[in-house]
């Protein structure tokens, strides 16, 4: 089953489950006590659609423990670089841009418990050509990411697949 939880319910995700008419939950913190309140009503918005993938995409707020558990090697984000270089923050493409170096890009990968730190699914190398802005660069990371995160979710679904082997098993 497919639902779309948001933070920002002006999100494009927002827009294109409204469109399609797919469950969406808009979840802003300000509506909640706590991150663990936010996330409690998001774990049980997933339950109830079924939900057994969840695609952090343009999701800029860190997952309770207690989410991560319940999603547990179930949860996938898209990076804007090539991790382990400029993860932690929502300012990777402005630190790689700061930081001279010559690539950046794009990661998918597996949301555990420490930022950024999961088990990578998929990367895709961006070039930092001269003369590149924040904005230049942020732009084609996106493409990037936009081509990588299907891979990433096709990967996850075999991954879940009835008998396909999970990691640890």
């Amino acid at each position: 089953m497919v639902a779309v939880a948001t933070n920002r319910p002006s999100s494009g995700a927002a827009t294109f489950a409204r469109e399609r008419h797919i469950p969406l939950g808009e979840l802003s913190q300000k509506g909640f006590g706590s991150v663990e309140e936010r996330d409690a009503a998001m774990r049980d918005f997933f339950r109830e659609h079924g939900v057994e993938l969840v695609v952090d995409a343009g999701y800029d707020r860190v997952h309770s423990e207690a989410f991560l558990e319940a999603f547990e090697e179930r949860i996938i984000n898209v990076h804007p670089s090539l991790l382990p270089e400029f993860g932690g923050g929502m300012d990777a493409v402005e630190r790689a841009l700061e930081s001279g170096a010559r690539v950046t890009g794009a990661t998918v990968h597996i949301v555990t418990g420490s930022l950024d730190a999961g088990p990578i699914l998929v990367q895709e190398a961006v070039p930092i050509l001269e003369g590149d802005t924040v904005e230049t660069l942020r732009e084609r990371v996106h493409e990037a990411e936009h081509r990588i995160l299907p891979q990433g979710i096709r990967l996850m679904e075999a991954r879940l697949a009835p008998g396909a082997r999970r990691a640890g098993s």
